[in-house]
């Protein structure tokens, strides 16, 4: 059983990855590019460091990303209205308009999934996956800073 899990994962794993690609190509972006967009949309506006930190790409990387964020319109940087030294990148939701549709059949898809399983079941997919996902982060950061 812990082989078929292992197999699973990884074809879950080249799934997602290869379902971003193909919704990266549709929208003009990088894969890094449109899930950096998701966690603007599921966190709200962020620092740059903010943005590393959920990424796990170095700061570097995140500059020239929101950089090419910002020249596709995406993106922008405003000033902290608390803070002016701080800059925050927020979505600039009018060019975003549109894009939701495209996810719109997957997740649709994914909701009568959903439905097949119990409260219960439900709890412990939602621990398995947010276990992993911690497990995950982690492998990056170390793969980042070795």
């Amino acid at each position: 059983m812990l082989d078929e899990l292992v197999e699973a994962g990884r074809e879950s794993s080249n799934a997602a990855v290869m379902y971003h690609s193909a919704m990266g190509e549709r929208l003009g972006l990088g894969v890094t590019e449109e899930k950096t967009l998701d966690l603007l949309q599921r966190l709200g506006p962020l620092t740059a460091g903010e943005l590393s930190q959920h990424t796990g790409l170095a700061p570097a990387s995140v500059s020239g990303l929101i950089d090419r964020l910002e020249a596709k319109w995406l993106v922008r940087r405003v000033r902290d209205t608390k803070d002016r030294r701080r800059v925050i990148v927020e979505i600039n939701w009018e060019r975003l308009a549109g894009f939701g549709e495209l996810f719109e059949p997957f997740v649709a898809a994914m909701s009568g999934l959903y439905g097949r399983y119990t409260d219960d079941e439900l709890a412990l997919i939602v621990d398995f996956l947010r276990r992993s996902t911690a497990l995950q982060r982690e492998a990056t950061t170390s793969l980042r800073t070795q």
